[in-house]
Order: C-alpha cells, then sequence, then structure tokens
C-alpha cells in the first residue's frame, strides 16, 4: 500500500490520515481495529474468488459485456468499493477509542454536532453513495447514465435502497459528512487508492461501457454483499491496524485461505454438451419418453434463455424432463445451477431426493452440494444423514431413485458449506430444492431481496405445480418471471393442468421483462397433449408443441356421492353425514384394495376417519396438516413405502383419508378415489393418484377407476348445492362449472385421462356457456362474485412487489425499497406471498405432575430446558396453527422461561396440554390426539 501511496504522489500527512481511518472496530475485527482500506481490499480479494470460482459463466459475461472486456477487476472494484462511506465523521464516531488518533491528523469534528442520532440517519451505505457520486463527477468524469446505476452497488450494501432525500442532502453538506477540507482529502483519497491498488490508471479507467438491466443491477448488489459478508468474518479476516501491513497481496492471501475452508465454489462447471445423445437416458438410464425428447428438442433449438411450459399428465415423467431440459440449456448458456421450486415442504423432500440422483450423473460429486431450502428440512432424513455425515444413508435414499447412479468421486465429503445455511443465503447456493415460495420472495420489496436475485442469477429455474397458485400469488409469480425475464435466467414451469389465460399471462410477464415490451403475448392453442410451449426474445413465433403419452388413456368413471341434506339449518349428525362414504367404501373394499378419500378441510377429514373407526379399525391412515412435523413425515414417508411406485407388498386393503397434501407430487396409487369436489384442475390433479402406476396388482372388481366427487348435492332443474367448506375455499364459480362437467361424465361414460384433460380444463376456465339453463342465474352471479373476488386479491398484493405501478422501465435501483413491507422472518415473508395472516408455530408439551414432558414422555426440567438429546424431540413436537388461532396464539403463547438460551426456542411458543392432551388458549378449547391431530373448539 505504501507504494501505491508514493505512486500517487501522496504526502506524509495524508497517508497518515488513511492509517488511522477504520472499517472495522477491535469488537469486529477478533480483538484488533482494522482499518477501512484492508476491509475494502478483503472484500475486493473474495470478489476476485467469487468471478473465478463462483459466478455462473453467463454472469462474467454479463460483466465483460457492460465493463468492457474488464469484467473480473470492475467486479472486484465496486465490491470492494462499498464501505467508502465510513470516511466520515458519522461513522468514524463510533470508536470512541480512534476518535483520538482521527482528531491528531486533522479529522476531528465539532463537539456535540455528530450525534448518535446524526450517526443512524447519515449512514455509512448513504453516505458512500453521496461520497463516491461526487467523486466519479469530479474526478472520474464519468457519464451521468453509469454514476446513477453505480452508485447503488455502494448505498444498498446493507440491504434496502431508499433514495435520495432532501434530509440526505443536507447532511451531506455538514459536520456529519466531513465538511472541512482534510475530510473532503480524505474521502477522495480513500477511493483513489483503492483504485489504484487494483490496477486502474483512474476513477475515469473505471467508467463502464454499458448498463445493465435493473435485474442484472439487483444481482450484482446481492454479490456485493455476499463479497461484503464473506470478508466480514473476524475469525478468518482479523483486524490490520498498520498501513505499512495493507495490500492486495496480502488480502488475497487472507482470502484464499478463507475460501478453501469455507468451501465456498462449486456449482456445475464440468457439465458436457448432450448434442446428438439420449440426455434422459443418460442421466436416468432409460430411453426417453416421446414427450421427453420434444422437451428436450426444444430448448436445444432456443436462441436465448426463455420462458418454457411442460404440461403432461400425471406419472408422465415431468420432473425427469425438466431436469434433462435443465441441463441442456445451463450447458448452452453458460449457467452452473438450478433452484427447483415445489408448493410445499412435503413435495419438496422427494424432489430433493431426485435432484440428488440427477446431479450425481450430471456432475458426480455436485449430489453433495445440493441445498434443501424450507423450515421443517432438518426432519429430512437425506438432510440429516448428509448433516450427520452418514453418506451411505444418504446415498441409499437418491439409489432408490436412480439405481444405477454413480459412486461418490470424493472420498472426503463434507456436504453443502455451512456459509449457504445461514440466514438468506440459501439460494446463493448452486443446487437448491425448496418450496416456491423461495422465488416468491424474490418478488417482494423486503430488505436483502437482492441476495434471493443474486441466488436466482446464473441458475435454471424450475418451478412444479404452477396451478397451485391463485390469483394473489400469481401477482408475486408474474413479478418473479419480469424479473428472471430482464436477468436472462431461463424458467421451466410444470403442470399437469394449466388454464390457458394463465399460460398466456405468465408468459407475457416473463417476455415483458426479457424484450422491455408490455404487448401481450399470443399462444396459440396446444394441438394434443402432452405439449410443450416455449418464448425467447428474438423469437420468430412461440413454438407450441406436442407429442402422443407413452401411456393409453384410463377410462375414469365419474359418479356423484351426494351429501346429506342440510335439515333446520343444521348439518346431519357425523355418522348420518359420513354414512354414504362408509357404506360405499365397505362393498368396493368388501374384497381388499386401496382407497384415497380427499377431503377439502382438516376437519371433514378427521371426521370421515373416525366414522370409518367400525368398519375398518386397523385399515386406516389419515394425513393433513394439523399433525406434529415428525408424525406428518413419518407417515408421508410409510405412505410412499406403502403405496409408491416400489411398493412391496402393496397393503391388500388400506384407506387413506387425507386433504389436499395427496393433492399433488405424491406419488402414491390407489384403486378408488372418493373426493370432495374442487376446481377441475385440482379435481384432475386428485385423479392422478388412481391407477397411477402400471405394474400394480389390482382387485379384479377395481380394475377400472372409478372416482366418487363428494361435497355437493345435486338437485333437479336447479344448480347444486356445495358443502360449506368446498364453497368458503374455492367459491361457487368455478365449482358450478367443474359441477357441469361431472354432470355431463355421469351421463356418458366417465373421463378419457390423460387425452381429455385440456379439452375439460379449458372448457371449465374458458368464457363459453357450459351450465344448464338451471343454472344460469347462479352462475352468473357467482362468476361476479369471483371476478370481484379476484380484483380485490390482485389489488391486496400490489403494496408488497417489488416494482410499485409504472417503474419496471426506470433504469436504475435507487429508491427501490420506497414504501417498502416490513417483513423479515420467514414466517412473515409466507403471509406475505400467500396472502394469510401469519401463521404461528407451536411446540407441544404436556405439563404433568411432575414437570414439562414431551409428547413421547420424556422429561424436561422445571422449566422446560431440554438435554440436547432432547432437542429433535421438541422440534418434532412442532406444528403449525391453522390461522384462525393465530391471534389467540400470539396473545396467550410465548415460548417456556427454560427455552431462552436456545437460539431457535426462544422464538416458539409452547402450546401446553395437559395430562388429557388438552388446552383451553382463549376462547378455544384445543386438543391433540397423535392419531387424528389438532382440534379446536370454541368456548364460548
Amino acid at each position: 500500500m505504501l507504494k501505491i501511496c508514493a505512486r500517487l504522489g501522496l504526502s506524509s500527512e495524508e497517508m497518515a490520515r488513511l492509517g488511522v481511518l477504520w472499517g472495522k472496530s477491535a469488537e469486529k475485527g477478533g480483538g484488533t481495529m482494522s482499518l477501512l482500506l484492508c476491509h475494502m481490499l478483503d472484500t475486493a480479494a473474495v470478489a476476485e474468488l467469487m468471478f473465478d470460482h463462483f459466478l455462473a459463466p453467463a454472469t462474467r459475461d454479463m460483466l465483460d459485456r457492460v465493463s468492457g472486456g474488464r469484467g473480473r477487476r470492475f467486479f472486484t472494484w465496486v465490491c470492494g468499493l462499498h464501505d467508502c462511506g465510513k470516511a466520515t465523521p458519522a461513522f468514524q464516531r463510533k470508536s470512541s477509542v480512534e476518535a483520538a488518533a482521527l482528531a491528531g491528523v486533522g479529522l476531528g469534528w465539532r463537539a456535540g454536532m455528530v450525534t448518535a442520532e446524526v450517526s443512524r440517519e447519515w449512514s455509512h451505505d448513504k453516505a458512500g453513495a453521496f461520497l463516491l457520486r461526487q467523486a466519479l463527477k469530479a474526478f472520474g468524469g464519468w457519464e451521468r447514465r453509469h454514476v446513477d446505476w453505480v452508485c447503488p452497488m455502494v448505498s444498498g450494501h446493507h440491504g434496502t435502497l431508499r433514495g435520495a432525500t432532501m434530509k440526505d442532502i443536507t447532511h451531506a453538506q455538514g459536520d456529519a459528512h466531513g465538511k472541512t477540507a482534510e475530510w473532503r482529502r480524505a474521502q477522495e483519497l480513500v477511493v483513489e487508492v483503492f483504485t489504484a491498488a487494483l490496477g486502474f490508471d483512474s476513477l475515469a479507467d473505471v467508467q463502464p461501457v454499458a448498463v445493465p438491466s435493473r435485474a442484472e443491477q439487483l444481482g450484482l448488489l446481492g454479490m456485493v454483499v455476499m463479497s461484503d459478508w464473506i470478508a466480514s468474518d473476524s475469525t478468518r479476516f482479523p483486524g490490520v491496524p498498520d498501513l505499512v501491513q495493507v495490500s492486495l497481496v496480502e488480502s488475497r492471501r487472507r482470502a484464499a485461505a478463507a475460501w478453501e475452508e469455507g468451501r465456498l465454489g462449486g456449482g456445475l462447471r464440468q457439465l458436457r454438451p448432450t448434442d446428438g445423445h439420449d440426455v434422459i437416458e443418460l442421466r436416468f438410464g432409460h430411453g426417453a419418453r416421446a414427450s421427453q425428447e420434444l422437451a428436450v428438442d426444444v430448448v436445444r433449438a432456443m436462441d436465448a434463455p426463455g420462458l418454457v411450459f411442460l404440461e403432461a399428465p400425471m406419472g408422465e415423467g415431468k420432473t425427469k424432463t425438466a431436469l434433462a431440459a435443465a441441463e441442456v440449456v445451463a450447458e448452452r448458456f453458460g449457467l452452473s445451477g438450478v433452484f427447483v421450486g415445489m408448493p410445499t415442504q412435503a413435495t419438496a423432500d422427494p424432489m430433493f431426493t431426485q435432484v440428488r440422483a440427477w446431479a450425481a450423473s450430471a456432475e458426480p460429486g455436485s449430489e453433495d452440494d445440493v441445498v434443501l431450502l424450507h423450515g421443517k428440512r432438518s426432519f429430512n432424513p437425506e438432510w440429516k444423514a448428509i448433516r450427520a455425515g452418514d453418506w451411505s444413508a444418504a446415498d441409499a435414499r437418491f439409489r432408490t431413485v436412480q439405481e444405477d447412479a454413480p459412486e461418490s468421486c470424493c472420498t472426503n465429503r463434507q456436504g453443502p458449506a455451512d456459509w449457504f445455511l445461514g440466514p438468506k443465503r440459501g439460494l446463493l447456493a448452486h443446487l437448491t430444492v425448496g418450496t416456491i415460495d423461495q422465488l416468491l420472495y424474490a418478488a417482494t420489496r423486503t430488505r436483502h431481496v437482492m441476495l434471493r436475485t443474486a441466488g436466482l442469477a446464473g441458475k435454471v429455474v424450475i418451478l412444479d405445480e404452477v396451478h397451485a397458485c391463485d390469483v394473489y400469488m400469481s401477482q408475486f409469480l408474474k413479478e418473479a418471471l419480469y424479473w428472471l425475464g430482464q436477468a436472462r435466467v431461463p424458467v421451466l414451469l410444470l403442470s399437469a393442468t394449466l388454464p390457458p389465460d394463465q399460460r398466456a399471462e405468465l408468459a407475457g410477464a416473463y417476455m415483458s421483462g426479457a424484450t422491455g415490451t408490455t404487448d401481450r403475448v399470443e399462444l396459440p392453442a396446444p394441438g394434443g397433449y402432452p405439449n410443450v410451449t416455449a418464448v425467447w426474445p428474438g423469437m420468430p413465433a412461440p413454438v407450441v408443441v406436442h407429442a402422443p403419452t407413452w401411456r393409453e388413456d384410463l377410462p375414469v368413471r365419474v359418479k356423484v356421492l351426494p351429501e346429506p341434506p342440510v335439515r333446520r339449518g343444521k348439518a346431519a349428525p357425523d355418522r348420518d353425514q359420513e354414512q354414504p362414504v362408509v357404506d360405499l367404501l365397505t362393498r368396493e373394499l368388501a374384497e381388499g384394495g386401496v382407497a384415497l378419500v380427499i377431503r377439502n378441510t382438516v376437519k371433514r377429514a378427521q371426521r370421515t376417519y373416525r366414522e370409518l373407526a367400525d368398519a375398518f379399525p386397523d385399515d386406516r391412515v389419515v394425513l393433513h396438516g394439523q399433525l406434529t412435523t415428525s408424525a406428518r413425515a413419518d407417515r408421508t414417508e410409510k405412505l410412499l413405502d406403502q403405496l409408491g411406485p416400489s411398493a412391496t407388498p402393496r397393503p391388500e386393503r388400506m384407506i387413506l383419508v387425507a386433504t389436499q397434501v395427496a393433492e399433488q407430487s405424491f406419488d402414491i396409487d390407489a384403486d378408488l378415489l372418493v373426493t370432495d369436489i374442487a376446481p377441475i384442475d385440482l379435481l384432475l390433479q386428485r385423479i392422478g393418484r388412481v391407477h397411477r402406476h402400471t405394474t400394480t396388482k389390482r382387485p379384479g372388481h377395481l380394475h377400472r377407476p372409478t372416482v366418487y366427487v363428494t361435497a355437493l348435492r345435486p338437485q333437479r332443474g336447479l344448480p347444486p348445492t356445495f358443502e360449506r367448506g368446498a364453497k368458503y375455499i374455492y367459491g361457487q364459480h368455478f365449482l358450478l362449472r367443474t359441477a357441469a362437467v361431472i354432470a355431463e361424465a355421469e351421463r356418458s361414460d366417465g373421463w378419457a385421462i390423460p387425452s381429455q384433460v385440456p379439452r375439460l380444463v379449458s372448457a371449465v376456465y374458458g368464457e363459453g356457456e357450459l351450465v344448464p339453463d338451471g343454472w344460469s342465474d347462479t352462475a352468473e352471479q357467482a362468476r361476479e362474485e369471483w371476478e370481484a373476488k379476484q380484483e380485490e386479491r390482485r389489488q391486496a398484493a400490489a403494496p408488497f412487489l417489488l416494482s410499485r405501478p409504472g417503474e419496471h422501465a426506470l433504469p436504475h435501483l435507487d429508491g427501490l425499497h420506497y414504501a417498502a413491507t416490513e417483513a423479515s422472518t420467514e414466517d412473515h415473508l409466507a403471509a406475505t406471498v400467500r396472502d394469510g395472516d401469519m401463521s404461528v408455530e407451536v411446540i407441544l408439551v404436556v405439563q404433568a405432575p411432575d414437570g414439562y414432558r414431551t409428547l413421547d414422555d420424556q422429561r424436561l426440567t422445571p422449566g422446560g430446558t431440554p438435554s440436547s438429546d432432547l432437542l429433535e424431540s421438541l422440534a418434532g413436537d412442532m406444528m403449525r396453527l391453522p390461522q384462525r388461532l393465530t391471534s389467540t396464539a400470539i396473545e396467550h403463547l410465548a415460548p417456556l422461561a427454560g427455552w431462552s438460551e436456545h437460539a431457535w426456542l426462544r422464538r416458539t411458543r409452547a402450546l401446553v396440554l395437559d395430562t388429557g392432551l388438552t388446552a383451553h388458549v382463549g376462547d378455544y378449547l384445543l386438543a391433540y390426539d397423535p392419531e387424528t391431530g389438532l382440534t379446536y373448539t370454541p368456548t364460548t
């Protein structure tokens, strides 16, 4: 550093000032203060390693394009410059120990003029943007357009981009910023010396040649934050208080050691071209089906990253298709990872196994780096085995998916780097599987959203079951697709049943970001099923093609099992309400077989399960969301073993009573389905669990798949009535239209699945007349109510979207977080993107005479403190309360006193049950039955 200072002609006074400006206090520097220039060079050295070993080739190409071929050096400059605003009194005052040294070299401030309040208002990220803006204009001669997009890389590195105000400008001219000539010169020198240390001739030499898109800017800012966080680890970057010891060479040595120890590289960096090969066979050991081959051919023909819809029936192999297509896209466009988003945590778990199996074949060794992203991952057996280093158990699970998966090429296996497992960092890992929420969070105007954008850059995004997004969630999905399109991130959307309007809206959102236009994308209707639709910038026309399915149509018989009537304003007793289902299953399963009963609400599922007890005391299982985490995980795994594709032997007789958890991405096979009515796309998803596996041996009388639809009661000449829960969840509009096609199926010979799926979905979600004349008035009223509700929910999402109306066309990021939502935790974010009150997680504990106990009767201390071996048991006794109980739980429940020393326990409320497993909470009586789950009853 001294040589650079000498080359720049700095005086001894100027060097002395650089030698006292600190960047990390003794507390954060491992007991030793670290100079500001040292931390900036440490961050730049980390950025060099990120460029070489972390960024995808596509991201490096973007940086080269923006900087005129000097992407690596420009990237390190942007990352390292982030803390230049610390060269101000507002920041330097925070260490009283260093104040005397600063005053001794002419960098003091007037007593009482730079207070703690002023420091908070004039934070160093904000100060740095003003300082840099002044320097680039005065000494760099930068064009305004480049100053405007580069300065937010500094002002936003603490996670927010709120924009400048008049108050900011006033402070910039006062004591807080440093108004003396000595302060001004010191601030200029911090930027000038740092720039020279990286090999630039001057600030003018740094000026970019192009402005990246706003999405690329946001991703770059996320990488700035990442480099800063890595370089701020005092255990790997201890303080350096002497300017003589500061140099880029020394920072590179520190960064290299930290990088190797942290294992921060990785990704798909050695993918081989698959042109001319059947990539399905290469990865999964069997030849491609027609639909799979078609999808791979489509992505091979794309000229640029784009959006691809894969629509195929349940059991067609969409997951394998998507992973194979993602590999082709990644290799062609220089991408180094994937993110797979699933509708629920339960569906993410089996996908985690499949992605690990694919990764092991695509790039051996990368399977160890796959990160599972959801709040209950600690209960996933495969994830637990990986974290415990039990590789035989971890690999055994994915080899059940892919028997010919190669042995790991590594002997010293460690799993994903711990750094990526911290808060807000998960998407930065190259190979990630989680809920779709992780993507939707990237479309919210929340702090550190740039980390999520950076995590998606350089990846292929795969989203499964996208039809599950309702109109509220779809606002966030469309916003996310806009930014992904602008960032040139390819996206694969998977669905068995996607309404035409939804397909067009999603394509329009992506292409709006990719092309900068707002023109509606006109998509031709697919000519068959399964089908592939693809759009990308520069395309002559959308690609819409189809292929034959791999299996013959199933002739599904559809019948209505009428709901018992409501008498005098009250429903019939439980036994009477469930008697039709009990009688049906008693008759149909007399000679054995597996029946799946899907109810729309937990309460109905519990009631059905109870009323089946006399007829089927030993052949029932219930699965829903109001079970503890461990109970639900254990049942799900057991059901997949019993009813999954490799089930041997299959139960002779079984009834699974479930809620919507069995509706999607649940690879089980039933002989018979009883289901509450739901809109046609969801109903078809449920039908996808019936006769799913072609090798299953079934009782002779169940050789034809039959679906009995409940929760409605037909009326001659009048519209049907619907069960209260169905009507509340789905509304009457699409239920009436679905009931119309069900009535038609009853009169005919049912449905041919899958060939009739597109026709059924288009009919129900289309504009044409569908219901009988006697239903028309009710149907029209239901349509108007539905449209009003849809608009209300669209408006409800608008305040939380990443971009406000009219902002998509802005050229830079300044002000992005104006009026940002305060959502900070995963629970807050989940409530934001799913249109619900923040739900509450609780841990169930029992208060016995001798103190607190877990549900499996293990004793805690009197205050509830668990021993280390009981933490997992307590975590398994966790569950998410129904939203109806949220406000009551927040008011009445709290962590146990003995949980205060545990990081996650102290933030989790306890639901304290008596020895009968009941509790009075507010105006509710809550009871937990290990067999049927949680129930709650109003007491007033």
